[in-house]
């Protein structure tokens, strides 16, 4: 049993702890922060990845090559199931999408999946289409109209 939990006891509030007060109180002398080295000091934050001094992991593994992480497209993507939700002969872009609730605003461009059926005609607009979404979407007696980056309709290849 520590001091802490005896003096507590039946206490509402709770009895602040007070380091450097003696041997008796079980956190005297150095007061909770051991001996030597940097957490014994004061003011010692310690950075994140810090690891006592060994020569950390981001220092240790490798950093070669090329990675293309910083500089890719992101699309949002939606199932053609999805889109029944809109009318006949609608237009579906990622605005209309947008705001029917059906996909959050994370990237600017839009990619059309191609997971469920699709029954209703619709002219669909977006940068990329997977092959079995646009064949559903064309089934449907709709229209996949492709957009480059700058939004501006491609021409059918």
């Amino acid at each position: 049993m520590d001091l802490k939990s005896v003096c507590n006891k039946g206490l509402k509030k709770e009895v602040r702890k007070r380091v450097g007060r003696g041997p008796g109180s079980g956190l005297g002398k150095t007061s909770g922060r051991g001996h030597k080295g940097w957490g014994q000091r004061s003011g010692a934050p310690r950075r994140a990845g810090y690891e006592g001094g060994q020569m950390p992991i981001y220092r240790r593994v490798p950093k070669r090559g090329f990675t293309n992480a910083r500089f890719r497209t992101e699309y949002t993507e939606i199932n053609v199931d999805k889109l029944s939700s809109f009318d006949e002969g609608a237009t579906v872009d990622l605005g209309a999408i947008l705001a029917k609730g059906l996909a959050s605003m994370q990237t600017p461009f839009l990619k059309i999946l191609g997971n469920g059926k699709l029954e209703k005609k619709l002219t669909v607009r977006a940068q990329k289409f997977t092959a079995s979404a646009r064949q559903k979407i064309e089934a449907a007696g709709g229209t996949a109209v492709e957009l480059d980056l700058a939004h501006r309709e491609v021409a059918p290849s």
